[in-house]
């Protein structure tokens, strides 16, 4: 008897399973024609979508046959149906740069928590999405998630970083400050001095970098198998973020 049921017990769920693989196979199928991806990010137009989307190892069956397992708790590690989701190894192909003044790794620090749970800027797609056309996807005013309060030693700035922190004006950190560090140049004294915010906005959108085209750490164009320091030889004639 207990033979008998443990056998009923293992057909149902094997039945159960194939129900749900088929439906998941179904909707996946069904879905596909109508997924609208969107403009590449500026500077990525001659990208094909392969070298950003790795596709996920086995076949669709064993894809689902694993998605199922895993959430059955008899799989430690999910599996990615169809592709892999982007990482930040595909955006350091063509992005190494080693004195980033924010590089990724720092975010994983545990004073960043708070920024981690806003943000999410341990990825680098989650302030530059892909598909939607426009260099910075997420809001000028990140800043605030890490430098609120701010108070720099003998300020040389003008308005201070105090004063500025204290009237919330977060979107002007991108006047003076080049994120990633990739321009070389020293931020300016004055707010008066820096780009305008206008030219920042667009810049972040779709136009020309107000700060110039030059690149500290120029980034490696598709099919340039050169070592780095071959490439960092070569003058930048692209419009990177």
């Amino acid at each position: 008897m207990d033979i008998w049921r443990l056998e009923l017990r293992r057909r149902n769920g094997a039945i159960l399973g194939g129900l749900i693989l088929a439906g998941m196979l179904g909707v996946a199928v069904a879905w596909r024609p109508f997924q609208s991806h969107g403009p590449m990010l500026p500077g990525h137009e001659g990208l094909s979508c392969e070298q950003c989307h790795r596709v996920s190892p086995g076949s669709t069956r064993q894809q689902l046959q694993a998605i199922v397992r895993y959430w059955l708790g008899q799989r430690r590690q999910p599996v990615a149906l169809g592709h892999e989701p982007v990482s930040n190894a595909q955006c350091a192909q063509c992005h190494e740069r080693p004195d980033d003044r924010h590089p990724v790794t720092r975010f994983l620090e545990p004073r960043f928590k708070r920024a981690r749970h806003a943000l999410a800027p341990q990825h680098c797609v989650s302030c530059h999405n892909e598909h939607a056309g426009r260099r910075l996807t997420t809001g000028g005013e990140f800043c605030v998630h890490c430098h609120e309060g701010l108070r720099v030693a003998t300020d040389p700035a003008t308005p201070t970083h105090a004063e500025l922190s204290r009237d919330g004006a977060w979107a002007t950190c991108l006047q003076c400050h080049d994120f990633h560090g990739n321009h070389g140049q020293a931020p300016p004294r004055r707010l008066e001095q820096a780009p305008t915010l206008a030219a920042v906005q667009a810049f972040l959108e779709r136009g020309p970098d107000p700060r110039g085209s030059a690149r500290t750490t120029p980034a490696r164009r598709s099919g340039d198998d050169r070592p780095r320091a071959a490439r960092l030889t070569q003058p930048e004639v692209r419009n990177e973020d």
